[in-house]
């Protein structure tokens, strides 16, 4: 049974930045509208976060002969990337709803793609194992090395913006915001930090309401890449120290926030990314300076091309 996590350390989240500084980009801090800002993690080189945290997860690890994770798509762009920068073999276990511009990318940058069904690719997070997966495996959000590697992520926006009053964080597997608010509570201690999640699945809320992990319905949504059926007990005891709570978005709201993304700003955000977004103007983040974490743009173009028509997928 994996232990439960202490927020890193702001040496150990430092230290991650500069192992990880010819890697990942420093991304920008925009207004969106009024006091609103977006941290547009989207620009990163494969289009999503998940870049910092297996970075430093394999800059810690050193030599390695393989390479292999489990994810519905950023994780495996993230690992596979980095085996190909170290010229290494890569294998990702992806769910069979896995959405197919991920897949592409993944194929793109020359790994194994296993398809299971949804519940043994769940099921990978927590045994960390898969029949015929050998080498160094990349947990997309439950390793301490992952959190600081993403912590990065916090250090830049109290950086950018340093009376920021609140920010928000798609909520997967907590890796980002365990990483994110355990940075901004070291440096911008005033600062508020919200998780959000889609209605379809939101494990975290009910967690926090509980007071325990629990068992909630999953259900499938354009919204990939945050929502499961419950919240890792480990992951649960570090995200409920630095979180105020989580705001639960319905799959409109968050259709709403890819649309506006891409009208008013020309950013392109798959739905975990934009979820910040639709959170912030629910107004349950307060006022004052409130930063939404963008967290990937990597969203199906047929997918986009129904948001911006008007619809919901």
């Amino acid at each position: 049974m994996i232990q439960s996590y202490a927020p890193p350390a702001l040496e150990e989240i430092e230290a991650a930045r500069e192992r990880i500084a010819g890697t990942v980009i420093r991304t920008p801090l925009v207004r969106f509208d009024d006091d609103v800002y977006l941290k547009l993690e989207n620009l990163q080189p494969i289009g999503s976060f998940k870049l910092r945290g297996a970075g430093n997860a394999l800059a810690l690890g050193g030599s390695v002969e393989r390479l292999w994770t489990a994810s519905a798509g950023n994780m495996a762009q993230a690992v596979a990337w980095h085996a190909r920068e170290r010229d290494v073999p890569c294998s990702v276990v992806v769910p069979e709803t896995a959405p197919h511009t991920k897949l592409d990318a993944v194929a793109r940058l020359g790994a194994q793609v296993v398809k299971v069904p949804p519940e043994t690719w769940f099921e990978v997070f927590r045994t960390r194992q898969y029949p015929g997966m050998d080498g160094c495996f990349v947990h997309p959000f439950s390793d301490p090395a992952v959190i600081a590697g993403n912590g990065t992520i916090g250090l830049e926006i109290a950086e950018d913006l340093p009376d920021v009053d609140a920010v928000i964080v798609p909520y997967g597997g907590g890796g980002l915001i365990g990483g994110i608010a355990s940075a901004l509570c070291a440096v911008a201690p005033r600062c508020k930090i919200y998780a959000c999640e889609v209605e379809t699945a939101a494990p975290l809320a009910a967690a926090l309401e509980a007071g325990e992990p629990v068992e909630v319905e999953h259900g499938r949504s354009f919204v990939d890449g945050m929502g499961g059926p419950r919240v890792f007990p480990e992951m649960f005891e570090l995200v409920r120290q630095l979180v105020e709570g989580s705001i639960v978005l319905s799959v409109e709201q968050i259709a709403k926030a890819v649309r506006l993304l891409a009208e008013r700003s020309r950013v392109v955000a798959e739905g975990a990314g934009a979820a910040p977004l639709a959170a912030a103007l629910t107004g349950r983040a307060g006022t004052g300076k409130i930063v939404c974490v963008v967290s990937g743009g990597n969203i199906d173009s047929e997918v986009l091309r129904t948001i911006l028509a008007g619809e919901t997928p």
